[in-house]
């Protein structure tokens, strides 16, 4: 049950930000640079773990959220390990 509930909400992830990338005048360019930023966000965050004490594992959900959402996705995943 829950699995559908995740790929439901990874579907409508996928579906509102390629709807936006539509809507810019290199919609590729800005898919790409919003996923490598995410990546470089996630990376930068394992590489300042022992120094900062902050960390989020590299799950499956961790990976899509940073390619998919960026850095606002991975900002999001640290306000969620803090509330919850």
């Amino acid at each position: 049950m829950m699995n559908w509930w995740s790929m439901g909400g990874a579907a409508v992830c996928l579906l509102v930000v390629g709807r936006c990338a539509a809507h810019q005048h290199h919609p590729l360019r800005g898919l790409l640079a919003g996923a490598v930023c995410g990546l470089g966000a996630l990376a930068l965050l394992a590489l300042l773990d022992p120094v900062t004490g902050v960390s989020l594992p590299l799950t499956p959900f961790t990976s899509f959220t940073a390619v998919v959402l960026g850095v606002p996705g991975v900002i999001t995943l640290l306000i969620l390990q803090l509330l919850l």
